[in-house]
């Protein structure tokens, strides 16, 4: 039995180290070396603080700043531990009354604002912290945020398409904006 035993541990005890602690700290390494900004969460930082990450959404709903997408996780929205959808059906009372809702905050925050509204600000994203919105609902929010700030529309405009993505590779995805980059930059300019 003993010879039948002996091997089992020993290959337990060389799988553990290797797949538990030698490869883990060559794949860290690597990242480490080639993609650091990535490799540590993609952070913004902003005179010495962190401000948030590239690649997680963050809760907006000052009328000076573009909104993002809502996030449906729990138990708060935007919650980086719990990257989660609402799992609601299209057909669901309770996503309907929410997307309803979403569209009359949108629609009280700037009556004047005629156009449709986008998708993309009234649903959540699958993981529910969607750091991007389309530049359609980018577009939409210029009129109100430029009131808010008591700047000129072209003004607004101009940054917005700054600061649209392409597709990754010219062919994966969609365009998009990153919401916490572009309001960031919209600190940086003209009054507040």
């Amino acid at each position: 039995m003993l010879a039948h035993v002996r091997p089992a541990i020993v290959l337990l005890a060389l799988l553990s180290v290797v797949t538990g602690i030698a490869y883990p700290a060559v794949v860290t390494a690597i990242a480490q070396v080639i993609f650091p900004h990535q490799a540590n969460g993609s952070l913004i930082v902003k005179d010495g603080k962190v401000v948030g990450s590239a690649l997680i959404g963050q809760p907006f709903d000052d009328p000076k700043y573009f909104w993002g997408r809502p996030s449906a996780t729990s138990p708060f929205g935007y919650n980086a531990a719990s990257s989660s959808g609402s799992n609601q059906s299209p057909t669901n009372p309770d996503l309907i009354k929410a997307v309803q809702a979403r569209v009359d905050a949108l629609r009280a925050a700037d009556p004047g604002n005629t156009m449709p509204v986008p998708v993309d600000l009234v649903t959540a994203s699958g993981s529910g912290l969607d750091p991007h919105i389309s530049p359609a609902a980018a577009l939409y929010q210029i009129q109100r945020v430029a009131k808010a700030r008591g700047m000129d529309v072209a003004a607004i405009r101009q940054l917005v398409e700054q600061h649209i993505e392409g597709r990754t590779f010219g062919l994966l995805g969609e365009p998009r904006v990153n919401v916490l980059a572009l309001n960031l930059a919209l600190d940086g300019k003209g009054p507040r």
